[in-house]
């Protein structure tokens, strides 16, 4: 398939754009000299620039998003009947779509119960923590405030989820942050911080052992990625969630699982923790909600918790005193209850799994081949490949040369991401992908494909 643009045709939306758009996390002194790219329409898993240029995205919209693909009319006539009938009303009321999607989603999600809406995963992220805040205030003397979080992982991009931003190149320059967030150690294996046979439950001894710092009765919560994201995507080592689990009951702590990233099917389940056989008290979700057809988030509790919010009326004080002015806009969630109906109905979960079988078995074909491979991890589609200049040292490859390699693989009409301009060390040095949960084995191989040609032409 290809689309018929002459680039005079959209010259003065490129202008426009680069003249008055402040991009995200973009310098813009290259665009003094250059024109930013600007995607005009998509396809499955394709994508076109105002040049008609051809693209393979396998990254899901730059940021782990469009998980069912690009162009579902189903979805944008879902979303326009429901604007026609009712676009908004605040969310201290109900609405239709917001009643079906939060009933079907619990519907996944055994031992939750209850759907906080709001409009993006760091808004998701700040309610949690506004929520461990209040119960702290209201049941533990104000003495369980503290919110733990983990090395690496990322919880989104404002004042207080930077405050657990485990990755500090992202949080460089916007504090100083407010007191009462703790990091713990990361679990990636592969640069293991203790020689040990059972990693996976030492990597979780560490956080107890924070706890026990900090002391258990100052402690609410634990905020974790079910596989750390932009953090170089690491898959926690067998033992380390049931080991997390234990340490969560045995001192009180809520275990809040950042699912932005992982939910919605990128595992090849509903979500990230369901392949880890643990209950959380807090999940937390935005992105694949609605494969970014619509803005949504959601914070979703167990009854436990959402009844540590209720009380008398005579104590106007108890309830949750929070509002998403747009967690009321009716798009988002029959957005979401489309998006679910199309994993559900064209079996995207077990394509999922399938699909990234292949992904890591090319990965690993091309760790046999190229030596600046020196790890490959992650679940379903959502795969990482660690670029070293050394395997026996480990010792991290240049970042400017991963890079290139994400350069080399967009001149030949594939979009990967990479990990970048987020940690210290040298480690900004992992290969991301995260195609969308419809790609097929071609696409695949295509995507590896380019991978293996950027790789061929390093020299390290």
């Amino acid at each position: 398939m290809s689309i018929n643009l002459k680039q005079n045709d959209l010259s003065h939306v490129v202008a426009a754009d680069r003249h008055h758009v402040w991009h995200h996390l973009s310098q813009h002194k290259h665009y003094e000299t250059a024109d930013p790219r600007v995607f005009v329409e998509g396809r499955g898993l394709k994508l076109w620039d105002a040049n008609g240029r051809e693209y393979l995205d396998g990254v899901s919209g730059g940021v782990w998003t469009v998980n069912v693909g690009y162009g579902r009319e189903s979805i944008a006539n879902a979303v326009r009947d429901q604007l026609v009938k009712l676009n908004y009303y605040a969310g201290a009321a109900g609405n239709v779509p917001g009643a079906l999607f939060a009933a079907k989603l619990i519907e996944k999600m055994p031992g939750l119960t209850r759907v906080y809406y709001s409009n993006s995963g760091s808004e998701a992220n700040e309610k949690a923590y506004k929520m461990v805040r209040q119960i702290a205030a209201r049941h533990h003397g104000g003495r369980k405030w503290k919110v733990l979080y983990r090395e690496r992982d990322y919880h989104g991009t404002t004042i207080g989820t930077l405050a657990t931003s485990g990755q500090p190149q992202r949080a460089d320059q916007y504090g100083p942050y407010p007191d009462g967030f703790v990091m713990v150690p990361h679990c990636l294996e592969y640069r293991k911080q203790w020689d040990v046979e059972n990693y996976g439950e030492r990597a979780a001894n560490a956080i107890e052992e924070v706890i026990l710092r900090e002391g258990p009765d100052t402690v609410g919560a634990i905020v974790l990625e079910p596989v750390t994201a932009g953090g170089g995507v690491i898959t926690p080592p067998e033992g380390y969630w049931q080991r997390v689990q234990e340490i969560c009951r045995k001192y009180d702590i809520l275990l809040h699982i950042d699912e932005v990233v992982c939910g919605l099917g990128r595992t090849g389940t509903w979500f990230g923790y369901q392949q880890y056989d643990i209950q959380p008290d807090i999940v937390t979700m935005a992105k694949g909600v609605a494969s970014g057809y619509a803005a949504i988030s959601c914070t979703v509790t167990t009854e436990r918790v959402f009844d540590m919010f209720k009380d008398t009326p005579q104590d106007g004080m108890s309830y949750f005193r929070d509002i998403s002015t747009f967690g009321g806009c009716t798009a988002g969630p029959v957005a979401a209850l489309e998006n679910m109906r199309i994993i559900e109905d064209e079996g995207l979960l077990e394509n999922t799994a399938m699909m990234g079988e292949r992904t890591f078995a090319n990965l690993r074909a091309l760790m046999e081949k190229h030596k600046v491979i020196g790890d490959v991890r992650g679940k379903g589609l959502f795969c990482g490949a660690e670029l070293v200049a050394d395997r026996t040292t480990k010792e991290p490859l240049e970042e400017k040369l991963v890079q290139a390699v994400v350069a080399d693989c967009l001149a030949q009409g594939v979009i990967i991401g990479a990990t970048n301009r987020s940690l210290h060390g040298g480690l900004n040095n992992t290969l991301c992908l995260s195609p969308a949960l419809v790609a097929t084995s071609e696409d695949i191989d295509q995507i590896t494909g380019a991978i293996d040609t950027a790789l061929a032409k390093l020299s390290v």
